[in-house]
């Protein structure tokens, strides 16, 4: 895919991973909107793509609310008429074993709503403004960590694990990368998701007390791939383990799993924009 002038929005671009993908596109000519919770560190990220010749500007938002989500795609619409890529990244991970429950500013278990319930929000907001700049790509940044959805109790109230929160969040971006791609037939849009690599060297890893065992690079590469490769034209709903193709938890496949989490996640949402709506009637 050819960069120059493109439009490309990536969550959580301030850090880690994503900030080396944000520098990424920005040297190869595209329009990077910089997405992260703190400002000084966001606006460290613009300076850097600018000073090596690309463009960027920062939109600061934190995602545990969903509020503040709609803000942001506010301002992405406000910034922008075309959007060419969408890379939902940003997240948090297991902190470790001992991690106690926490809940988003919406109530919701915090890492169901970081990790996935604001990327599909996101994600439905900015789909008109996605379909209208066809041929796009959404790119979700899952993980190779996966746990069925307990649809009895998916906010985890009655049994509360870290490592379990973080895997069942990751595949539920699954589940709606699959069902998103039945819904974007024919639009020039497509949606795909990826475990960049395991174990990288990031700040979500070493909050969970592991050791890196992999680069961020090594995950750019991953990303980059499905976010501009030519081999991917036109193909979508699937999920590739750094840059190969492969099979995710076997819930992604089950149509009424994802009818259920889709039914679920517009009820949390809660009111949309017409147009969001219909995108996932």
């Amino acid at each position: 895919m050819e960069l120059k002038d493109k439009t490309i929005l990536i969550t959580g671009s301030t850090d880690g991973v994503g900030r080396v993908v944000a520098q990424r596109l920005g040297a190869a000519g595209a329009r990077v909107l910089v997405h992260g919770r703190d400002a000084t560190g966001g606006k460290a990220v613009v300076t850097e793509i600018e000073a090596a010749g690309g463009k960027a500007e920062l939109l600061v938002a934190d995602l545990s609310s969903l509020a503040e989500v709609r803000r942001l795609a506010e301002a992405v619409r406000a910034r922008t008429n075309r959007l060419d890529i969408l890379i939902n990244n940003a997240g948090i991970g297991t902190a470790g074993q001992g991690a106690k429950r926490q809940v988003s500013a919406d109530g919701y278990e915090l890492r169901f709503t970081v990790n996935y319930l604001a990327g599909f929000l996101l994600t439905s907001e900015l789909l008109p403004l996605l379909t209208a700049s066809a041929p796009a790509r959404i790119v979700n940044v899952a993980s190779a960590g996966q746990q069925a959805i307990d649809f009895s109790d998916v906010m985890l109230t009655r049994s509360y694990d870290g490592v379990r929160a973080y895997c069942q969040s990751k595949l539920a971006q699954i589940l709606f990368t699959v069902d998103l791609a039945e819904q974007l037939k024919g639009t020039g849009v497509t949606v795909n998701a990826l475990h960049p690599a395991s174990y990288m060297n990031t700040t979500m890893v070493r909050q969970a007390g592991v050791t890196p065992w992999s680069s961020v690079e090594t995950g750019a590469d991953a990303i980059l791939n499905l976010a501009t490769s030519p081999a991917l034209d036109g193909r979508s709903g699937l999920y590739f383990d750094g840059l190969r193709e492969a099979r995710a938890d076997a819930q992604a496949y089950d149509a009424r799993a994802r009818q259920q989490l889709r039914a679920l996640s517009l009820d949390l949402i809660g009111p949309a924009s017409p147009t969001s709506k219909e995108q996932y009637s």
